[in-house]
């Protein structure tokens, strides 16, 4: 901050964050903190490469006033990124109730005897700011894949992969149930398999005590029954 006797400026530098191709603004604030109008009026070394919006005016008693230092889109750089380029800022005391009408270049004049009070200030080149840096996020269930770009231009399909890596998953999980689900079948084909035939030789074994009752013998029938069942239940027994 400038504590000149009429104004105060803020900042003391006009700091402009260059980049080529480009116009690029930067801005001062003018305060009075007296109970005079004060007239302003900005010039500059360089006056075709900065526009300055307004570079005359009036600030009030006890208020501000914004002023807007534009640089016109350059083409090449600097050497070393330093400017040689200056802004002068005269102010003096002028008449209760003026206006930026009631400006005239006189009034700015010192060899009219009237105190000008000047401020010089210089431009400086920053660094632009630095974009944030990518955030690459996976594709959401029911969004549509999405590439990431470089800042050279070059496609990084990284949502692409995680699809991919997710459709292999769920195939995964697909096979691994469709094998539960087989391995549970087999296992209660062979069980249904073992209760008959645990049925079955409870059947013979009753007949079988029926015969020796009856007749005291097995008749033929019966173990040809029998022999036909040990057949059918060895064959299942060897498809589970």
């Amino acid at each position: 901050m400038s504590n000149g006797e009429l104004l105060q400026i803020e900042p003391l530098e006009l700091q402009f964050p260059f980049e080529l191709k480009k116009q690029i603004s930067c801005s001062l604030q003018l305060i009075n903190k007296s109970d005079n109008y004060v007239a302003f009026k900005v010039k500059t070394t360089n006056p075709k490469k900065y526009s300055v919006k307004p570079n005359t005016g009036v600030v009030i008693p006890h208020s501000t006033c914004d002023v807007v230092v534009t640089m016109q889109a350059q083409k090449d750089a600097p050497p070393d990124m330093q400017c040689k380029d200056k802004f002068l800022l005269q102010s003096v005391v002028a008449s209760p109730g003026s206006t930026v009408k009631d400006i005239t270049a006189e009034m700015f004049n010192k060899d009219s005897g009237k105190h000008v009070d000047e401020n010089k200030l210089r431009v400086v080149y920053v660094s632009p700011p630095r974009p944030p840096s990518p955030v690459y996020e996976g594709v959401e269930e029911g969004s549509s894949p999405r590439d990431s770009v470089s800042d050279n231009g070059t496609a990084y399909q990284y949502s692409d992969s995680n699809a991919m890596f997710k459709g292999l998953e769920q195939k995964e999980t697909t096979a691994e149930l469709q094998g539960q689900s087989l391995v549970s079948k087999l296992t209660e084909e062979k069980r249904s398999a073992l209760q008959l035939n645990q049925k079955l030789e409870r059947e013979l074994e009753m007949l079988r005590r029926q015969a020796r009752k009856n007749s005291g013998g097995i008749p033929f029938i019966y173990l040809m029954v029998a022999g036909l069942i040990g057949i059918f239940l060895g064959y299942l027994l060897k498809r589970v």
